[in-house]
């Protein structure tokens, strides 16, 4: 960070990489993201779904997976034709404003919203120490989940980008693996699953009892509304603005920006690919095993119930396999969300006026300070409710929420403000409508049901 990646200058200027060698040299944000977004979606809240409503709602997994996507690309889009920060976009949108420095609605609202996600991060820091307790019984889950949460702020405490990527592809790579092996595993197995069992969750059934959990994996599996936002200062950090430079009207700028856009894109649907394909396997494991057996995730017992989709088709040796592989997800998902979440709040509060964000030694000394604070509200909040799954769920609902703002904001991104000259494709706009009228009547859709 010697250099300030949210400071564009010309002197940081570079052509993109247009070959797809190239390419990959540049790839990073994305697989950040995944390794987030793993944890309480794939492992907790996945299975869970799988689990309550069997094939039925495999649908809504692999939709959420999809259509989040554009709305991704249109945040990592604003951050290179602009620069700017998400918070910084956001507080240009039109509507209400508050407080001493006149801060927009959609600020506020997030701050709200967020006073709630302490359960979810709670949540997937209980099933870290639950899958540890059953390693070592000798050590109680509370113990562990504050050692856990001491760990993971030392590694963000000082964690740089460059550092935080490359432990995100160690763990992306290990989980990915684990789960593949574990679908494979399971073919040979009483709780193999047939073909026409995965067709029959395609054909967009959504049964009642199942929509709060529906509701839920769809705001936590993919892209959430945390894992948006926070794209747009990964694709910072990694460079992609700072190589475009700053705004001029020129045809090398409008290049430049094509370039790392085309680079920006690549990563993005490279990254939804690996949780695609983490995600269906983790709901297709719930779906065949906790289902027929009619078994739900909850409590304490938790990793417990989820290791049985393994011990009961392996054996007994299967659940080392198993508390391995899911230490890996909710690690991954712990260190990448205290990561993304140290900048959010630092550029949220900078917003607001408690800090100046664009003064390096200010944001890195907050980034530092919150690396510590939210494990310790984390821990706080799983002392207080004791139940991942539960915590999980409230957080996916919320999150859920955020992205009714992330859609809106997109929106706004995309014809409110100028363009530069970076006009989208009129595929990319069908794909962004898309994305946004899917994410509102899945929605209002669940409304519905519930009601």
């Amino acid at each position: 960070m010697q250099t300030d990646p949210y400071i564009l200058s010309m002197d940081s200027i570079k052509s993109a990489p247009t070959s797809l060698l190239g390419k990959f040299r540049y790839l990073g944000p994305g697989f950040i993201l995944s390794a987030s977004v793993v944890g309480s979606g794939e492992l907790i809240s996945t299975t869970t779904l799988g689990a309550k409503a069997g094939f039925v709602t495999f649908w809504v997994i692999l939709v959420s997976c999809a259509v989040k996507v554009a709305i991704q690309l249109e945040f990592g889009k604003q951050a290179i034709r602009t620069g700017e920060t998400v918070f910084t976009s956001l507080n240009k949108i039109g509507g209400p404003r508050f407080g001493k420095q006149n801060a927009n609605w959609s600020l506020w609202t997030w701050f709200f919203l967020w006073l709630f996600k302490p359960l979810q991060l709670g949540g997937i820091i209980g099933g870290v120490a639950i899958t540890l307790n059953m390693a070592f019984p000798s050590v109680n889950i509370i113990s562990f989940a504050i050692i856990v949460g001491i760990i993971v702020a030392t590694m963000v405490f000082k964690g740089y980008y460059f550092f935080i990527e490359k432990v995100s592809v160690v763990l992306m790579l290990l989980f990915t693996t684990f789960t593949v092996v574990a679908v494979f595993m399971l073919q040979y197995t009483d709780f193999a699953f047939t073909q026409s069992e995965v067709l029959e969750g395609l054909r967009f059934q959504l049964p009642p009892a199942a929509v709060g959990f529906a509701i839920a994996a769809f705001g936590l599996t993919g892209v959430g509304g945390d894992e948006i936002v926070a794209y747009n200062y990964w694709c910072l950090e990694k460079g992609y603005a700072r190589f475009t430079g700053p705004f001029e009207e020129s045809d090398e700028w409008r290049k430049r920006a094509r370039g790392w856009i085309k680079v920006m894109n690549l990563d993005a649907i490279l990254s939804m690919v690996v949780y695609t394909l983490v995600t269906a396997a983790f709901y297709l494991l719930g779906a065949a095993v906790l289902y027929k057996r009619r078994e739900i995730p909850g409590g304490f017992e938790m990793i417990e119930t989820l290791s049985k989709m393994y011990t009961h088709s392996f054996g007994p040796w299967a659940k080392d396999f198993f508390l391995f592989g899911s230490f890996v997800v909710l690690f991954s998902t712990l260190f990448s969300a205290l990561a993304a979440r140290t900048r959010i709040f630092s550029d949220l509060f900078g917003q607001l006026g408690w800090i100046d964000f664009f003064n390096l030694k200010q944001r890195k000394r907050t980034v530092a300070i919150l690396a510590w604070v939210f494990p310790f509200l984390w821990v706080i909040a799983l002392l207080w409710v004791k139940s991942p799954v539960f915590m999980v769920t409230i957080g996916g609902i919320i999150t859920f929420f955020m992205l009714l703002i992330i859609v809106y904001a997109g929106l706004h991104f995309r014809y409110k403000q100028k363009q530069f000259g970076l006009e989208s494709s009129k595929f990319y706009d069908i794909s962004l409508w898309m994305s946004c009228l899917v994410i509102f009547l899945v929605g209002f859709y669940g409304a519905i049901s519930l009601i």
